[in-house]
């Protein structure tokens, strides 16, 4: 589901605004990508690999020693979002169909499963109506995705790729991720400011936390204390005590996308999107012990997706507007490069 200037969720129409703090210009030309191949790929031999999910069609990979393209998994629709699984030997995503006339919102939506050695599709499995995101439980057991106009989650057996259950959430499900522990699911639900919190082993959701205006995306630290959710249209990222669920509210750029926490729990990224006719291009870099945002990088127009490497070395950005990918060198702050990729990138996920 595209972030742009007006966001749908279903019948739900939002105005998208993204930022951060106090930055450094950094004109790093762009890298030169290799031309996309729809050709079958012979396995990969990268170490680390991270994926774009690109809203005008396609997954790219791109190797992360080399910040260079490796190829591109065609798709016919727009793909939202992407999540590799736990052991990395799976990719997931979320593809929204083709629109095809009036009521089109309302179409059921598929979650993909690719083999990440060979990008050879595993399964297609029918979901929600206009699917986000797409988490796997740390455990292997399970898949999640969140369906924005049907108000629900899916969930698939991670083995079998069979849908198990469907849970009902608050109005509008969009970014969520979960518990370290694979038993708690944080889903930010964009149309009642809320996050819906799912108990995994009976599949019930047990309260809603209301966080701020428009809620895009939730992460969680690895103890599972801290939520932080960003709240699109109040330009906050709000930081949630788990124990007794108070919010304190985060001034970042303007509309926030997306947010992650690194591997340590030290920081927390998040990527300030703007609007399509005034994009914003920043990365908050926010210190969860101080609860202050102690770094703003500028990056591309539209930032939205963000994910870090598995070491905290570095910080990937999605650039919507401009369909490129930041790469931010997390010891100095600074953007070191930028990748070409598919037209209008989200999502983002790494493979070490």
């Amino acid at each position: 589901m595209k972030l742009r200037n007006v966001l749908i969720c279903g019948s739900i129409v939002m105005a998208l605004a993204v930022s951060a703090c106090a930055g450094t210009k950094n004109q790093t030309p762009p890298l030169q990508a290799p031309k996309q191949s729809t050709q079958e790929t012979p396995p990969v031999v990268a170490k680390s690999i991270y994926y774009t999910a690109n809203e005008g069609g396609g997954i790219t990979r791109i190797d992360a020693a080399t910040n260079t393209v490796m190829d591109t998994i065609p798709l016919d629709g727009a793909v939202h979002n992407v999540q590799i699984s736990p052991d990395g030997k799976v990719l997931g995503a979320t593809l929204v169909p083709k629109m095809q006339g009036h009521g089109s919102m309302e179409m059921n939506g598929f979650a993909m499963f690719y083999d990440s050695m060979t990008n050879n599709l595993i399964k297609k499995v029918e979901i929600g109506a206009h699917p986000a995101h797409v988490v796997f439980t740390q455990d292997g057991k399970y898949v999640l995705t969140t369906n924005n106009a049907s108000n629900n989650v899916t969930v698939i057996d991670a083995k079998n790729y069979n849908v198990v259950q469907t849970v009902p959430t608050g109005k509008g499900p969009h970014g969520f991720r979960i518990s370290q522990d694979s038993k708690t699911a944080y889903i930010a639900n964009m149309g009642e400011d809320t996050v819906s919190v799912i108990d995994i082993p009976t599949w019930k959701e047990t309260r809603r936390i209301t966080v701020g205006k428009a809620p895009v995306t939730t992460a969680i630290t690895s103890d599972g204390k801290i939520l932080v959710a960003t709240a699109n249209a109040e330009n906050i990222l709000a930081i949630v005590d788990l124990t007794s669920d108070k919010v304190e509210k985060i001034a970042v750029g303007k509309g926030p996308a997306q947010v992650f926490i690194q591997y340590d729990n030290k920081y927390a990224f998040v990527a300030n999107q703007g609007t399509e006719q005034s994009p914003s291009n920043t990365v908050s870099k926010v210190d969860l012990a101080t609860k202050k945002v102690v770094a703003t990088i500028e990056v591309g127009k539209g930032a939205h997706g963000v994910v870090t490497s598995n070491d905290n070395k570095f910080v990937y950005i999605t650039n919507m507007y401009e369909n490129t990918v930041s790469i931010i060198d997390n010891t100095t702050d600074k953007v070191i490069g930028k990748v070409e990729v598919g037209k209008t990138p989200n999502g983002i996920t790494f493979k070490q």
